[in-house]
């Protein structure tokens, strides 16, 4: 059974850090990159770092320098790192597996809310 499990969402003042987490299960994702996406109220969906299976990791403009995406291939689970989180980093957070071909696994999201 595959699984993709978040966790680590909460409600953090301006300036505040998290760490998300998301452990799979049911396949190997160390073959393939990683993500973590986020949608906020009322926006679409939007990648926010993105991190392939030598560990080599790309992030979107408004999160580079505070966020930092990692993996551990040991206990199959993709982290998330966040510092001086801003009140536009609200959203929920979703880790994904590129499976390729435009084929992707999805978890069902954490929220983190900024105030």
């Amino acid at each position: 059974h595959v699984q993709l499990v978040e966790s680590g969402g909460d409600s953090v003042q301006a300036g505040g850090s998290l760490t998300l987490s998301c452990e799979q299960s049911g396949y190997t994702p160390h073959k393939y990159c990683m993500a973590w996406f986020r949608q906020a109220p009322g926006k679409d969906r939007e990648g926010v770092a993105s991190i392939d299976t030598d560990g080599g990791a790309t992030y979107e403009d408004s999160v580079k320098g505070r966020f930092t995406i990692s993996r551990d291939n040991v206990k199959n689970t993709l982290f998330l790192q966040m510092n001086t989180l801003k009140s536009e980093d609200t959203a929920v957070y979703y880790c994904a597996t590129d499976l390729g071909g435009g084929s992707w696994l999805w978890g069902q999201g954490t929220q983190v809310t900024v105030s």
